[in-house]
């Protein structure tokens, strides 16, 4: 099973960062022991001081398919969630400045608190999809699928033609504008719409 993630697909996230905007998907993968579930505590990391999180709507694939035709990338997936990327923004940035690969600051053990699936079916309009996430009850991101810079047929399709999607992979999609850091008693609760389907402790 793989986690694979698409980084600055929002250009309000590419913003606030202050990164370019993304020519093609950028993508990057997580350890399949980044996942956490049933809305298990996530336990800051000892090596990092400024852990933060990023909310994203997550597919879960459902098909075996390889170099898929953008039309067709629909086929493949079956439900959604939300994702957390929590990412170690402190490591990261150190090895970024040093030209050197990050993932370690993005696919840590429990680094990938993920939520409860949705079904996808026809009634749905997967390009106009609202998310959000609230910290201590406070919103802190929202987001909505429309507002993507490569949609989720644009997704599958690209990464397809480098990966053989298995089923049970998933995609994080890319988070909205509003990341921020996590500190111990926080409390982590996302919504698609007004269902809420993740909801978690940070220890």
């Amino acid at each position: 099973m793989k986690i694979i993630c698409i980084g600055l697909n929002y250009s309000d996230h590419a913003h606030e960062m202050g990164k370019p905007l993304p020519q093609e998907p950028l993508v990057f993968l997580k350890a399949d022991s980044s996942l956490l579930k049933k809305n298990k505590p996530f336990f800051i990391p000892d090596f990092s001081g400024n852990i933060h999180y990023e909310a994203e709507i997550v597919l879960r694939i459902c098909r075996l398919g390889r170099a898929i035709a953008e039309k067709y990338s629909y086929r493949y997936y079956d439900s959604i969630t939300i994702g957390i990327d929590m990412t170690a923004r402190d490591l990261q940035a150190s090895l970024s400045s040093s030209g050197m690969p990050w993932e370690i600051a993005k696919s840590f053990d429990g680094a990938a608190p993920l939520g409860e699936f949705i079904p996808v079916d026809d009634t749905v309009d997967v390009n106009n999809i609202s998310f959000s996430l609230e910290k201590n009850g406070d919103i802190v991101q929202r987001g909505n699928t429309s507002k993507l810079i490569f949609s989720f047929d644009r997704i599958i399709s690209y990464v397809s033609h480098f990966f053989t999607l298995k089923t049970g992979d998933l995609i994080f999609t890319g988070t909205p504008s509003g990341v921020g850091p996590v500190r111990r008693n926080d409390r982590l609760t996302g919504y698609i719409g007004d269902r809420k389907v993740i909801d978690f402790l940070v220890k």
